[in-house]
């Protein structure tokens, strides 16, 4: 059962159950607990009977920008980080699982693990100052988690010119590119995902249920073994003296010194 947080907040509008991330003054990066609890969320509003979609957004002018670098503690082992990985990537793995549309909206920058969060959901409404980046190799690690939901959305040769130049996209391309659905006014985010809600909903509850479970399952068949793998170079990658002087950097706001 999902206890109400500050940082992960959660209300039902009619057909549509909303998940609203909640760290505006980190721009909604992710803490550990925080995964945790976006899983209970999501979990909770699934055995919701009267939800029939669900709406991942973010407070403020974020959407999310990731997981947060200087959770980095004493523990840097190779053990720390994957349970960290691992953590995110069951968070993913469930949000693609769960058998009710889950449409995100957008309402600002999405990275790193922001951009994993949108590729982990069905249909993606964005505002038209939104932003979709994979910085992650700028910071001295990879996008391991989020590399094999990109290169399933986009396709390999899109996915692997992200990954390789860390580039950050902006709206319109983000869409051409199809990471983004529809494009709206930023104060039009959430209303328009609501009724993309109330589109899905207008399909017989069985109906909706099995498609997803044939996107998931037929479609997506791999996913779950490249989720794992990702998971497991991504906290190799944490573990490593790039990764290091990446998060010093950051902490230090300079540019990394790369060996």
């Amino acid at each position: 059962m999902y206890k109400q947080s500050d940082l992960i907040e959660t209300k039902v509008t009619g057909c549509a159950g909303t998940i609203i991330i909640n760290r505006v003054e980190h721009e909604n990066t992710l803490t550990r607990l925080m995964v945790t609890q976006l899983r209970e969320a999501f979990d909770d509003l699934y055995r919701e009977k009267a939800v029939r979609a669900i709406i991942l957004t973010g407070a403020g002018e974020s959407f999310c920008q990731g997981v947060e670098l200087t959770e980095a503690d004493s523990d840097e082992s190779i053990e720390h980080w994957g349970e960290e990985a691992a953590e995110f990537r069951d968070l993913l793995l469930g949000m693609l699982e769960i058998t009710k549309p889950i449409i995100t909206a957008v309402n600002g920058p999405a990275l790193s693990g922001g951009a994993g969060l949108v590729a982990a959901c069905d249909i993606v409404v964005a505002s038209t100052n939104a932003s979709f980046g994979l910085p992650d190799p700028r910071h001295g690690v990879i996008a391991g988690i989020e590399a094999p939901l990109i290169c399933h959305r986009v396709g390999a040769g899109h996915g692997s010119h992200l990954l390789l130049t860390s580039k950050t996209l902006e709206a319109p391309e983000a869409q051409r590119l199809g990471l983004f659905h529809e494009l709206v006014d930023p104060n039009q985010v959430w209303a328009r995902a609501v009724e993309i809600a109330q589109e899905c909903a207008a399909g017989a509850p069985e109906a909706i249920q099995l498609t997803k479970r044939l996107l998931y399952e037929t479609l997506g068949e791999h996913l779950e073994t490249q989720l794992a793998a990702g998971a497991v170079m991504r906290a190799t990658s944490c573990t490593t003296q790039a990764a290091e002087e990446g998060r010093a950097a950051f902490l230090e706001k300079r540019k990394p010194n790369w060996q």
